[in-house]
């Protein structure tokens, strides 16, 4: 099996399989995702799908989804084009 580490083009993750969300931007601005062997989670931009990819343990995302789920990062899904504080949207994001 081939180390991967944060930084790994992702073309180098032979046979990963990407998806990425029904709720993506039309317009191929999104996020891709790829369940490796031994569990690990590769995470590339899908306008750079040759790029770095980023590479977390299962219970990292499990963590960040059930951040997502909870509510955690609703303000950033209002970052883009939304008046208001996004400084502080940030730091709220971050537990600060």
């Amino acid at each position: 099996m081939v180390q991967v580490s944060n930084g790994t083009p992702a073309s180098a993750l032979r046979g990963a399989v990407w998806r990425k969300s029904r709720f993506s931007n039309p317009n191929g601005n999104c996020v891709e995702v790829a369940v490796l062997p031994g569990g690990v989670v590769a995470v590339r931009d899908s306008r750079h799908p040759c790029g770095a990819a980023l590479i977390y343990t299962a219970a990292e995302m499990t963590a960040f989804v059930r951040g997502v789920k909870d509510g955690h990062f609703d303000c950033l899904a209002r970052l883009s084009g939304a008046s208001g504080n996004n400084r502080a949207c940030w730091a709220i994001a971050a537990g600060r």
